[in-house]
């Protein structure tokens, strides 16, 4: 299968590594992958911002880049949910309705799609896993808490497969880290204390590491966790399901 990937605009400017892992990831378990070189900032910060009238330029370069694709596969839960709901133009084109049927979440796609049930990864840490918001509640990557229904963790499966880790229960599992995009900019103090209780949850349990779906969820909180100077370090699912 012929997979485009799609890296978000601020891992491509602060964590390529995460991208770098996501395209070794997809390459072992046999994709083609693409990476078109002409993609920018998906739309989804004017979007959040009630500004979605005006994201249509982004929207119709999404869909030049990332037509004629199998799939389109992206480390990003949140950006992925955006594409996934919001990529439309006034033409309503079947290209941009194939690409909101067809993108996917680095885990899911895994998950749902490659079906991996084996993963040569070794990783001998205790690790403790953030559920990104949009990636639980949009995507259904893992089940929320608050219903009375059966526990599931597309990532925690994942994980699960990787030699020497260890997970880590935590007290809320599901909690959001208060980033938010522009969340984290309007409403400061919330937000930074909303990220201290989710890295004190994973303190008090001894995580080595942080892991998640979002890099945008992780960079909040190593933002907290350098302030603080713990030991505690982040890093994005890809990396460690890649690990040697």
């Amino acid at each position: 299968m012929h997979v485009a990937l799609f890296i978000p605009c601020y891992v491509d400017q602060f964590y390529p590594q995460v991208a770098i892992a996501t395209l070794q990831l997809l390459e072992k378990f046999g994709c083609k992958v693409s990476y078109p070189l002409k993609q920018t900032c998906c739309g989804q910060p004017m979007a959040n911002s009630g500004f979605e009238s005006k994201s249509e330029a982004c929207n119709k370069l999404f869909i030049a880049n990332f037509s004629g694709y199998d799939y389109v596969v992206s480390p990003s839960g949140s950006c992925t949910l955006h594409i996934k709901d919001h990529l439309h133009t006034a033409a309503h084109t079947t290209k941009e309705a194939h690409i909101r049927q067809t993108v996917y979440e680095l885990t899911e796609f895994l998950t749902d799609v490659l079906k991996v049930e084996h993963i040569t990864a070794k990783f001998p840490h205790k690790v403790g896993v953030h559920q990104s918001c949009h990636g639980q509640r949009g995507l259904h990557l893992s089940q929320m808490t608050e219903l009375n229904a059966p526990s599931f963790s597309k990532p925690g499966h994942l994980l699960n497969m990787v030699d020497g880790l260890e997970l880590i229960t935590l007290d809320r599992p599901d909690e959001c880290c208060g980033f938010g995009g522009t969340f984290c900019v309007a409403e400061e103090a919330v937000s930074a204390k909303m990220g201290k209780d989710r890295v004190a949850d994973h303190e008090i349990h001894e995580a080595e590491y942080i892991t998640a779906a979002d890099m945008s969820c992780l960079m909040h909180l190593e933002g907290i966790l350098k302030r603080q100077n713990s030991k505690t370090k982040v890093i994005h699912i890809a990396e460690i399901l890649n690990a040697e």
